[in-house]
């Protein structure tokens, strides 16, 4: 199988690499950044090119750009009818195919935070596919299995709403994770401390379910922790907004019925 890619950024550059280390033959890297294009390029044994045109022996051209590009990089591309293009974005369906001349299309997004020189561990991640037929599918399929990863047909909005839901338990966590320690660094304290319980956190959210985990001083109105903390927040009145807010509710969560 002949694979492109659109896209030597952060997505393109691991799956490239990860679908290379697999035995996949690699065929164009595509980037309008040629520095960056040339050298993950290089590093999967492939050429690297600015231009959407594509030959006969591509099977799959893998677009992985950013979403607010990506229904302009689709529309122009130029392929042969029987190669499969396909997008990686979690907020996009086979709609956003629309302005294109693409007749075998679809969605191939790994449900995870991907960042370069990073190295990601594929087994058993999730991959949420969606796609315009039936040998669709089964391309991805095949794909995904030879990552050693596991498929999911799911539909748009289904797939809106993990890419929702996804945002809150991690990038909002990571932001949280960067607050945190942001307090630490003012204070000259080490920020790994709180490593194990971030750990614990995240164990026990998906072992007892994170409904049932919460714990601290919002969800008990403990009006003297939560006072003595907003005093010494007073360094930051932005961290000090985010705290109440936060505070607020999670307290109105678990109190709304009583």
């Amino acid at each position: 199988m002949n694979i492109s890619f659109i896209g030597a950024g952060r997505v393109g550059d691991i799956l490239s690499r990860a679908l290379y280390s697999k035995g996949y033959k690699i065929n164009i890297i595509v980037s309008t950044t040629e520095t960056n294009g040339r050298k993950l390029a290089e590093t999967v044994n492939a050429e690297w090119s600015a231009s959407y045109e594509f030959s006969s022996i591509d099977d799959l051209i893998i677009v992985a750009v950013s979403d607010r590009s990506l229904q302009k990089v689709l529309s122009e591309i130029n392929c042969s009818p029987d190669t499969m293009v396909v997008h990686t974005a979690g907020s996009f369906g086979l709609e956003v195919f629309e302005n294109s001349s693409i007749s075998r299309k679809g969605v191939f997004y790994p449900l995870q935070t991907f960042s370069k020189d990073r190295k990601i561990g594929f087994d058993g991640l999730p991959f949420l596919l969606e796609a315009s037929g039936e040998e669709g599918y089964s391309l991805m399929e095949e794909i995904v299995k030879k990552l050693g990863s596991v498929s999911y047909r799911i539909d748009t909005e289904s797939r809106k709403l993990y890419h929702l839901a996804a945002v809150f338990a991690c990038n909002f966590t990571n932001y949280m994770l960067t607050s945190g320690k942001r307090i630490t660094d003012l204070y000259h304290l080490p920020f790994d401390l709180l490593k194990p319980l971030v750990e614990e956190t995240v164990n026990k959210a998906f072992e007892m379910g994170p409904e049932n985990s919460q714990t601290g001083p919002g969800i008990r109105n403990d009006i003297n922790t939560l006072n003595k903390h907003r005093e010494l927040l007073s360094f930051d009145p932005e961290l000090e907004k985010l705290y109440n807010m936060v505070t607020g509710s999670i307290f109105g969560y678990y109190n709304n019925d009583k």
